[in-house]
């Protein structure tokens, strides 16, 4: 990739047909898609990372924070859900993985260490840009971060951390997600202050390996940050606290279940899906089979589902059941789940279901919390010699304490999306205005939508928005040339 130096501010302003705004799994699926269609166009991704493709999650480094879906289940191709399977077949010949006890599954059955997903990201992106080049399409990654953004008549300008201005005919908010361990806050406790990256080994690796370290939130981060502080060699207990104390279910390998919902179209709301799933789960248990059966099916519907619930019941949804739903649905890979299960019946993991309250001085070096225990009025303060945050992502774009968020929301460019996840968009991701008005230049894809179809995150979802908008982006772009051509005179 051509790359831009950083740090060295120009008047100048640049042009592309296409901007994309973040260079993670999103950006860059989005430009492999645009760059294979036919036609000539330009595309700057504008990324501060010093690689595409990867992002928040597949920049890690550590082999044992994998991938929480087998290989079958994360194919960034939507036409062929074997494209990763075939792909790591190759690269484990290839010498690429390192053995270990888990390849002695089929490889369409492994659970792939994210970095090893992140080659496979932009080794898909180099072939795309290859294939683009033979039409004259190019790609270039601008390392930098957006902080403002202004729609034109006829263009969208940005500028950029390193005092750059980019112009293009459209952009795309392709910013990926927003982890609440790495994400300043506009309402901050100062957690992040006091707290440890679940994914720095090294960092842990200072740590007194008896010591006690105290984890906020029990979802699939709280998972890493157990591998995290196993790979640090730490041994002593580890203390977990989230509001209703669940852990994430291991995801196993289920045999195929009836497609109920593409049979039955009355489900049309949040309660009737879980009614209907819980029959269907009992009906599998019955038969001796794997609840994780009936619920797999349910996942190519919830976008529909969700989309056309009214907000009173994704609000019951969010309220009432969205800790089981994530805790069953977003499941931890095997080998994690087992370190966790075992840590747990040693004694080691404690989970309890409790409400972070707020930081306490700290007092001999340590780091104190106040927590209120679920069930109870009082509060009680707890020590440990480290704290992590593990409470998941931060969907609020509100509460995000970065420069385009803000400015975003301060020019009435974005409004929040429903229950205030992510921003509000049309069904073709064109970003809607704090007046509700359709943006032509403007568009969204991946995490930002999650409060237009709640699952907008897995790379399944993102590759298939990817696919989507690059054609809808393409018809666009082509427009004012048809029109500047039809205009010529003959």
């Amino acid at each position: 990739m051509n790359q831009t130096s950083s740090g060295q501010a120009t008047d100048a302003i640049r042009h592309a047909d296409i901007l994309i705004i973040g260079g993670g799994l999103s950006g860059a699926m989005l430009a492999a898609q645009l760059l294979r269609l036919p036609g000539q166009r330009s595309l700057l991704v504008i990324e501060p990372r010093a690689e595409l493709g990867r992002g928040e999650a597949y920049s890690a480094v550590e082999l044992g924070h994998t991938l929480n879906g087998n290989a079958a289940r994360m194919s960034v191709d939507p036409d062929n859900a074997d494209d990763l399977t075939q792909w790591l077949t190759e690269y484990i010949a290839a010498g690429g993985w390192p053995e270990s006890d888990e390849q002695h599954v089929p490889v369409s059955e492994l659970f792939p260490p994210r970095g090893i997903f992140g080659l496979y990201v932009q080794q898909r992106l180099a072939e795309a840009q290859a294939v683009g080049a033979l039409n004259g399409s190019t790609v270039e990654h601008v390392r930098a971060e957006v902080v403002d953004l202004q729609t034109l008549d006829d263009c969208v300008r940005l500028s950029l951390s390193d005092g750059q201005q980019l112009q293009g005919a459209f952009a795309v908010l392709a910013t990926g997600m927003f982890p609440a361990a790495r994400t300043p806050q506009t309402e901050s406790s100062g957690l992040n202050a006091a707290a440890l990256d679940p994914w720095d080994v090294a960092a842990m690796r200072q740590l007194d390996p008896q010591s006690t370290v105290l984890i906020i939130g029990s979802g699939l981060t709280m998972v890493d940050a157990v591998v995290s502080l196993e790979q640090a060699g730490h041994r002593g207990p580890i203390e977990v606290f989230s509001r209703h104390g669940l852990l994430p279910h291991v995801r196993r390998q289920p045999p195929a279940w009836v497609d109920f919902l593409a049979e039955d179209h009355s489900i049309r709301t949040p309660r009737q899906l879980l009614r209907e799933l819980r029959r269907h789960c009992r009906d599998a248990i019955a038969q001796g089979i794997d609840w994780q059966s009936p619920l797999d099916t349910v996942r190519a519907h919830i976008g529909r589902l969700w989309n056309q619930a009214t907000d009173v019941q994704r609000r019951q949804f969010v309220r009432h059941v969205r800790p089981w739903w994530e805790s069953h649905h977003h499941r931890s890979p095997p080998l994690s789940a087992e370190l966790v299960a075992r840590l747990h019946g040693e004694g080691r993991l404690r989970i309890q279901a409790a409400s972070f309250k707020g930081l306490v001085p700290s007092v001999n070096g340590e780091v104190s919390i106040r927590i209120r225990r679920r069930g109870e009025a009082d509060t009680l303060i707890v020590s440990g010699a480290a704290l992590i945050n593990s409470s998941g992502i931060e969907y609020d774009w509100r509460r995000v304490a970065r420069p385009l968020p803000q400015q975003l929301l301060a020019r009435g460019l974005i409004k929040p999306g429903p229950l205030a996840l992510g921003i509000a968009a049309a069904v073709d991701g064109a970003v809607l205005d704090v007046g509700g008005q359709v943006a032509q230049r403007l568009f969204a894809m991946g995490p930002p939508l999650r409060g237009m179809w709640w699952e907008s995150t897995a790379v399944t979802d993102v590759a298939s928005q990817a696919k989507a908008l690059a054609t809808r982006l393409a018809v666009a772009a082509a427009e004012p040339a048809r029109l500047r051509s039809a205009a010529k005179p003959s």
